[in-house]
């Protein structure tokens, strides 16, 4: 039987930084990479600073060693996630209460020891979620290695589910560079592009000019440098920024028409516009998301509306998917915690007219990355983020190529390796 016999928590950096979302909206003046101004999200000590993450190593009793990495969202603290993540203020955590309770255990009780670490509460609260995020990622790595598994293997097991027979499609991100960056997505033949960073309302333009005309260039550039028999997926995140345009209480006729503006701008390509309003909270967040996406089915505008702020938890994803607030949500894996929790939001979507997307964001690690690629393998997922960073090509790389090993593996097996007990 192999065990669980030491956790260690080393600090390390991560794929990208932590912005503070709310002082980008208020008028944060971007220099040159970094940020102009006073951050007003409590933990930031300025607007822009450099992500962090922590390195959790699992030394088992056969001389073995798993991995995971803690990591936090890039906009942490905004729309209702957990606050800034700082590593040194965690990593007594994890080497104190979470060691504490995993020494001893079994490597192979993937889905016992995941929920042991959801559940921990030191100090009456809840764990921050990227230590259970990264924790959950090296019990994944210790089960596949016990068990001399894949991690799609293992997940599939404890979910009974089917996995993928081909890569889910990948969906790069573009960063500021959205021009250059979605070239290369298209000379690659990505699946999914480009994401696009239109933060703000002069990237998309004050009368939502810019998004349109930029959606039009890239079609256009989608036929010019894509390979033969390409055929995309277009999905531009606005970061609530129609919502800054056309605001609150929206016209149904008015955002229908710019819809379909930008449908039309797309095709022939299918589009996907993620957070088009940020509403505050959960509650109104829902029912906008609703409202437009009733609006555009009553007005036949075929635009799928993304689910992003306010859907980070496991529960939340529920109420935007039994509300039908969504065509797709986005299941941002540091946000929901164990990487278990991922896998069980997307396969809630399972028979909705709601389809899950396992996203994440570019300030995580590749350790944390490769671990979400086999999340969605296992189940099926419609798409997954190509990541970490902002530069597209390392991110699409990592999940790529991480997919492919997966899926050479399966289909390699030839024999059925028996968990221990």
């Amino acid at each position: 039987m192999t065990t669980i016999e030491a956790v260690r928590a080393v600090p390390g950096v991560s794929g990208f930084f932590f912005d503070d979302q709310r002082a980008i909206k208020q008028g944060a003046e971007q220099d040159g990479f970094a940020y102009r101004g006073e951050p007003v999200t409590e933990g930031f000590d300025r607007v822009r600073q450099a992500g962090e993450s922590i390195n959790v190593v699992l030394e088992l009793s056969d001389g073995t060693v798993a991995y995971g990495d803690c990591a936090a969202v890039q906009y942490s603290g905004a729309g209702g996630r957990d606050p800034l993540f700082r590593a040194e203020a965690f990593v007594p955590v994890v080497e104190g209460p979470v060691a504490d309770a995993l020494e001893g255990r079994r490597a192979t009780a993937f889905a016992d020891n995941a929920a042991l670490v959801e559940d921990l509460a030191p100090d009456g609260d809840r764990l921050h979620t990227a230590v259970r995020y990264g924790v959950s990622q090296a019990l994944l790595d210790a089960a596949a290695t016990a068990r001399r598994e894949t991690k799609t293997g293992v997940l599939a097991d404890v979910y009974d589910t089917d996995p993928a027979t081909e890569p889910v499609p990948v969906f790069g991100q573009s960063g500021d560079d959205r021009r250059g960056n979605a070239e290369k997505m298209l000379l690659k033949g990505v699946p999914v592009l480009p994401h696009g960073l239109f933060n703000s309302v002069e990237k998309v333009g004050p009368d939502g000019g810019r998004l349109v005309e930029y959606l039009e260039w890239l079609a256009d550039r989608a036929e010019e440098l894509g390979p033969p028999g390409y055929d995309p997926r277009f999905h531009v995140d606005v970061y609530g920024m129609l919502g800054e345009l056309f605001e609150a209480p929206y016209d149904r006729a008015e955002l229908a028409d710019y819809f379909a503006d930008l449908r039309d701008a797309a095709a022939p390509y299918p589009l996907q516009v993620e957070g088009p309003m940020d509403e505050g909270g959960r509650a109104e967040q829902i029912r906008a998301m609703a409202e437009l996406r009733d609006g555009l089915a009553d007005a036949g505008v075929d635009v799928d509306v993304v689910a992003d702020e306010w859907c980070n938890t496991f529960d939340d994803v529920r109420a935007f998917v039994d509300a039908g607030a969504a065509d797709v949500v986005q299941v941002k894996t540091p946000d929901l915690g164990g990487v278990q929790r991922s896998a069980e939001a997307v396969l809630y979507c399972r028979g909705t007219d709601t389809e899950a997307y396992l996203g994440g964001t570019c300030n995580e690690t590749v350790t944390s990355a490769r671990a979400c690629a086999h999340v969605a393998l296992a189940t099926d997922a419609k798409q997954t983020l190509a990541k970490p960073g902002m530069g597209f090509d390392e991110g699409y790389m990592v999940m790529a190529n991480e997919m492919r090993r997966a899926l050479a593996r399966r289909t390699d097996r030839t024999t059925e390796v028996t968990a221990d007990d």
